[in-house]
């Protein structure tokens, strides 16, 4: 067995979803289940499909976030995961929920914007997902400035009254 890392490419504004499934139509649930969700969702998926043709499946509404879908999972070439980019101004925040309640969703390795670094394990067999790297090391703890400023911005963006 040998570790790899892959660094997920892809624009710094735009967020991504990286997880596991279990069958070949979870790109045709995801799309499905994106566009109920938030209407106009400008997105991308792409899923490694772990047995048969093992091709990476697509699917989405927006061109550039199918690229990035498509090249990243193709990079990952881990069996069964799946990746969803979301168009800039579209956040995981709003579609995480729905993405797990997906049957066949078995679980979510992040939701973020931040750089990310995934670690692959590659055996004779295939390759899979082992963890992430998501964002950078802590630095301190917050004090009353940067509590006082966490909450300002939580409202300043309209995710708390």
């Amino acid at each position: 067995m040998e570790l790899k890392i892959v660094k997920i490419e892809k624009p710094e504004p735009i967020n991504f979803i990286l997880g596991q499934s279990h069958f070949i139509k979870t790109v045709e649930d995801i799309h499905e289940t994106l566009v109920s969700a938030v209407p106009g969702i400008k997105f991308g998926a792409a899923f490694c499909e772990a047995s048969g043709k093992c091709l990476v499946r697509w699917s989405g509404t927006d061109a550039a976030m199918i690229e990035l879908a498509k090249k990243n999972a193709l990079a990952l070439s881990a069996g069964h995961s799946f990746i969803v980019f979301l168009g800039e101004g579209f956040y995981p925040i709003n579609v995480v929920n729905a993405i797990k309640l997906i049957p066949e969703v078995c679980r979510l390795y992040c939701a973020t914007a931040n750089p990310v670094e995934v670690i692959v394990a590659e055996t004779e067999q295939g390759r899979g997902i082992m963890g992430v790297v998501d964002g950078f090391a802590s630095k301190g703890v917050e004090g009353d400035e940067d509590i006082a400023w966490r909450k300002g911005f939580l409202r300043q963006i309209g995710y708390k009254g």
